[in-house]
């Protein structure tokens, strides 16, 4: 077993009471002691759980269940409007743009001004609004391996259409914002997600505040390395700016 496949089942035993034990851990994965405490070691280094003689528990600020699409688009609405709507004027004519997952995302589309866009993403019902609100739009979505809880497309075959594309603006969102990392749940997301944001000449982190300060399983990117972060209440220069919780 890959690591990254005993890690993501470490958190799934994790999330059934909030802790787990090490013989449980080496019983249930086949694997030795050291192997156990170099995966809790791994695990407390990103900040998702903190280790206790002969187990792990998870952090409190780690966001141990991720909510469907269909939850987070009731959530924090009005601010997603506040966000999309600072978004949307960073977006000029002729654009080519990325556009990540998540259900701020699927609201862009109604807000965008822009009358010819080349507009590409791998997320189910970010595509459905863009081919609802379209003007004079090229639009591309990628297919793959399809995530249920984020309603997008992952793995191999979304990557390897990814290589051969350059875009003006990516335009990303993250389960979590803390210690200048952006992280979200499942490497395999978080991987598409980095390599469109290195093929794009401008990166925009769109985020409401409910998220900072917060931590999730795998770090995708790193805050420096962005354009801008879009909050609610302001546009951050993601070098410069502190962001306030």
């Amino acid at each position: 077993m890959l690591k990254t496949e005993r890690l993501q089942e470490i958190m799934l035993m994790l999330e059934l009471d909030g802790q787990v034990y090490s013989n449980e851990v080496k019983r249930k994965l086949a694997v030795c002691d050291m192997t156990v405490r170099r995966d809790f070691a791994e695990l407390e280094r990103q900040g998702v759980i903190e280790r206790f003689h002969g187990g792990a528990r998870m952090q409190d600020v780690y966001r141990s269940q991720e909510r469907s699409h269909r939850e987070k688009e009731i959530i924090h609405h009005e601010e997603k409007l506040k966000i999309v709507k600072r978004a949307v004027d960073l977006v000029e004519d002729g654009d080519t743009i990325f556009l990540g997952p998540g259900t701020t995302m699927a609201l862009l589309p109604q807000y965008l001004k822009a009358d010819f866009l080349r507009i590409v993403t791998n997320c189910q019902p970010v595509f459905d609004h863009l081919n609802k609100y379209k003007k004079n739009w090229k639009i591309y979505l990628l297919g793959g391996e399809f995530r249920e809880t984020t309603q997008s497309f992952v793995g191999e075959i979304p990557q390897k259409s990814l290589l051969d594309m350059t875009f003006q603006k990516t335009f990303v969102s993250c389960n979590a914002l803390s210690e200048q990392k952006l992280m979200t749940s499942t490497f395999e997301e978080g991987q598409l997600q980095r390599l469109a944001l290195n093929h794009s000449v401008e990166r925009y982190l769109l985020i409401d505040h409910s998220k900072i300060g917060k931590k999730d399983f795998s770090v995708y990117y790193q805050l420096q390395d962005m354009t801008a972060v879009i909050t609610e209440k302001q546009t951050y220069d993601a070098k410069n700016d502190k962001i306030e919780e």
